[in-house]
């Protein structure tokens, strides 16, 4: 795909690249790219994929902006709170670049719409930020032969590695199962190191432009780890399992051992006095953002699970939801959890 004159000028300095020039920006521009998540590692993957040029970027997230988001999500503003993530970061990057094709998807990725989706795009970038969606991501990757750039992050620690390139080692070679559901806590709920995802947002972004450039040497097979604490960096280098065989979608709330309780609740069916809403999480949690009821931290019910006593229908809540379900099941309570956590209240 030809560029203008325009174009030329906008790209000129990876016109003088000898690892990217004319011919290589025609790449960029031909590519389609599908961006997994518009959240702290999309935000950036987004953004230098639009100022790079690549010529269609599809945006799937079916989320909205909210308030916590603005530490780390770098494409919105207090002006985009309770908005579609994927339309206000296209928005956003419509003003950044014109010469680039938004495709926007505000729904969640899921194993019945996967598929479909990945087909229509020549690499797939995985931001999302729990094990379902990754194991989705690589298994839909395999199935429709696309190139896997993932990037995942945990505090002040981060990862990337490119899954299934040219037929490479796959996410499950890596991981071949997911980690006991509740041993891995959320950025929600552990905090995240706000410039860490723009750092590895910047390097799934990089390796996309060497996919499509054919440049350079992607990380497949290579697990690049980098700890912005302490500025350690390593790469573990790992080989493809032939003997795992992906060929259909599967169930990934089971795999990853996410059960629904019967005694979960959402918010809306709080609409009487006979529920008592106690808020599990700790103090600090407690300080920026709650929805009121007594404050009982998950510790101490599990030192002394009396303190759960009222005559009311309990109901737990944390910031996901799974905190509050993992603390029911491991003690055997009969009472309630609220569905998906603070997370999913809108608060006006």
């Amino acid at each position: 795909m030809k560029l203008n004159n325009n174009e030329k000028i906008l790209y000129s300095r990876h016109l003088l690249l000898n690892e990217i020039g004319l011919e290589g920006q025609e790449k960029i521009k031909s590519a389609n790219v599908l961006v997994i998540g518009a959240g702290g590692l999309g935000c950036p993957i987004i953004q230098y994929l639009t100022a790079a040029g690549v010529g269609t970027i599809g945006i799937v997230d079916g989320d909205t902006v909210d308030v916590t988001n603005l530490q780390r999500q770098i494409l919105f503003t207090v002006d985009d709170i309770g908005k579609s993530k994927a339309r206000a970061a296209a928005n956003r990057m419509k003003q950044l670049n014109p010469y680039v094709k938004f495709n926007i998807y505000d729904f969640f990725l899921s194993k019945d719409n996967a598929i479909d989706l990945f087909y229509q795009y020549d690499i797939i970038v995985d931001g999302s930020d729990n094990f379902q969606t990754r194991y989705l991501c690589n298994d839909a990757s395999v199935i429709s032969n696309k190139p896997l750039v993932f990037g995942s992050i945990f505090k002040f620690e981060g990862q990337v590695s490119v899954f299934n390139y040219n037929n490479g080692p796959t996410y499950r070679c890596l991981y071949p199962t997911p980690p006991k559901q509740g041993s891995v806590p959320s950025c929600s709920e552990i905090g995240v190191l706000g410039i860490l995802p723009g750092i590895i947002g910047s390097y799934q972004a990089n390796e996309v432009i060497k996919i499509i450039c054919d440049t350079g040497e992607v990380l497949s097979g290579k697990l690049l780890t980098i700890n912005t604490l302490n500025n350690q960096n390593f790469v573990l280098s790992f080989e493809k399992n032939e003997d795992i065989k992906i060929t259909e979608l599967i169930d990934y709330d089971f795999f990853c051992g996410i059960e629904t309780l019967e005694n979960e609740i959402d918010f809306s069916g709080l609409n009487d006095d006979s529920y008592e809403l106690i808020d599990i999480r700790t103090s600090l949690e407690r300080e920026i953002k709650n929805i009121g009821g007594k404050h009982i931290p998950e510790s101490e019910i599990r030192s002394n699970p009396a303190l759960l006593n009222s005559s009311k229908k309990i109901v737990l809540y944390c910031e996901t939801g799974n905190r509050s379900k993992q603390l029911i099941k491991d003690l055997s309570l009969k009472i309630y959890s609220l569905k998906g956590g603070i997370k999913k209240v809108s608060l006006k």
